[in-house]
């Protein structure tokens, strides 16, 4: 199967969720929860996540995270990434409680594709204070690709996590999971990454975003958003939509895409000093809003 036609099958069998101009959407991807060790990309930035995440929460949006969200290639157990990162799960329960949370999946994370595992693992947690089995994300559900429908202009969005353009990353995700588990996670520690992964090889990234372009100029110029490829990206209304969110392991920041009365923004949160040196975590805006009817087609 092509890029092409993995992508299409992304978009055929995605979840399609109804919005217009008062639905508010934060978007993210990439976080790379991991087990709070050292080869933890995500602990350095997690407290800037979580205070985020936590802004979101409060203000009415629905939160959708495009894959990788856990880091499941370098560490075997769900449970150890619960236990590393458990404010985190606890707050995003709280938007999945109130149907307010949308998962894909990822190449990191795509043993959320078997129900199974998804029931085994996230369905519960048991619960250290009670002794008992409590629930997580009973039911959830994890698909490849996300479409936002606008209710009156019939625009859509189509979300998905990006590894559809890659072979090895879609088909053949297990062989790299091991060469991860076997090699890569231990040369980390020496600050060596792996050179396969498009986040850190540059013209793998440029073969992805190609692939894409390719695929939206055939679909009518669609709305596309993607994450994987960790590189942050915003086009103009002239160019060809494609966007991408980012990641949450960027050196000290996190990014991400806001969708607010009928616009799109690209937005980042990092720790910040005020004059009086006192440190504080702060939204910067990136780029946009741009009205979402800017990409019209």
């Amino acid at each position: 199967m092509s890029s092409q036609r993995r992508i299409s099958k992304a978009y055929n069998t995605a979840r399609r969720i109804p919005f217009n101009d008062t639905s508010k959407f934060v978007i993210f991807s990439d976080c790379h929860r991991g087990d709070n060790s050292f080869a933890d990309d995500f602990a350095n930035n997690g407290n800037t996540y979580f205070h985020a995440l936590t802004h979101y929460y409060k203000e009415g949006f629905t939160y959708c995270e495009l894959g990788d969200g856990d880091e499941l290639w370098e560490n075997r157990k769900f449970s150890s990434i619960l236990e590393a990162h458990k404010n985190v799960f606890m707050l995003m329960k709280q938007f999945f409680e109130e149907h307010r949370l949308y998962r894909l999946l990822g190449n990191h994370d795509m043993v959320y594709r078997e129900e199974s595992y998804v029931s085994k693992h996230l369905h519960s947690y048991f619960n250290k204070v009670t002794g008992k089995e409590d629930p997580l994300f009973p039911c959830i559900e994890f698909s490849e690709g996300l479409v936002l429908e606008h209710e009156e202009t019939g625009q859509e969005i189509f979300m998905l996590h990006g590894h559809q353009a890659e072979w090895m990353n879609y088909r053949g995700w297990k062989w790299n999971r091991f060469m991860v588990r076997a090699l890569w996670r231990q040369l980390q520690i020496f600050g060596i990454g792996d050179p396969t992964s498009p986040a850190k090889n540059y013209l793998e990234l440029l073969k992805v975003e190609r692939r894409f372009k390719k695929w939206i100029l055939e679909h009518q110029n669609k709305i596309t958003i993607i994450g994987h490829t960790h590189r942050p990206r915003f086009p103009e209304p002239n160019e060809i939509p494609l966007f991408n969110d980012g990641s949450c392991v960027h050196p000290r920041s996190i990014t991400g895409i806001e969708i607010e009365k009928g616009a799109i923004s690209l937005i980042k949160w990092q720790i910040a000093s005020t004059e009086s040196g006192t440190l504080k975590i702060i939204r910067v805006l990136l780029e946009g809003p741009q009205p979402l009817a800017s990409y019209q087609t």
